[in-house]
């Protein structure tokens, strides 16, 4: 079994390291985020979690969706993403926690929404980690699993291959996630976005 808070050193160490030139790197991603979290049928009055957020550039588009009323809510284990988040003024837009999405301070049912930018590749046990998103969502709620470049091209872009064991291929995807509490209700991954949307099962 891996040790859990080596994955978590490994992974803060990774994001840490970039955190301050983050959104500098991909200054173009906005428009892909919006367009995603118009995926989840979002509601006035509705509470999402970004899980995984990083510098926080989901909050913004998913504070519009909610409107005034709703809740955002933004996690992330790496406090210098957090604190990029904030210099950005992000943090108006949503609550910022510092805590695990394999461990989160939340209520079960809590939530009517999950979205994930960039989390599968990063999460150290994906049914398991995948479950608790699930803990935290009402049945009937969404998660949506997003990237603003395709499985190909980021890969291209990161000088490796694509393997028949990468989690995100959708014949890996879908059972992972169907065993994990969702059903997975579409899937694209195309050069310019990855985006697959589940619905809370049971």
């Amino acid at each position: 079994m891996r040790n859990m808070s080596d994955d978590h050193t490994h992974v803060q160490e990774f994001f840490t390291a970039r955190a301050a030139a983050w959104d500098s790197k991909f200054p173009d991603d906005g428009p892909a985020y919006a367009a995603a979290v118009a995926e989840l049928g979002l509601r006035e009055g509705d509470r999402v979690l970004d899980a995984g957020c990083g510098t926080g550039r989901a909050l913004p588009p998913l504070r519009a969706a909610v409107g005034p009323s709703g809740v955002v809510l933004g996690a992330d284990l790496t406090p210098a993403m957090l604190e990029a988040a904030v210099r950005a003024g992000r943090d108006a837009d949503g609550q910022l926690l510092l805590a695990d999405v394999a461990a989160l301070p939340l209520r079960p049912e809590s939530l009517d929404a999950v979205f994930a930018a960039g989390l599968v590749a990063h999460l150290p046990d994906p049914a398991e980690n995948l479950r608790e998103l699930a803990r935290v969502v009402r049945r009937g709620g969404v998660l949506a699993l997003f990237h603003p470049i395709g499985r190909a091209a980021l890969a291209a872009r990161q000088g490796r291959q694509l393997t028949p064991g990468d989690l995100r291929a959708e014949p890996n995807l879908r059972p992972l996630l169907a065993g994990s509490g969702w059903r997975m209700t579409s899937y694209v991954d195309e050069d310019d976005r990855f985006l697959a949307l589940a619905v809370r099962e049971h």
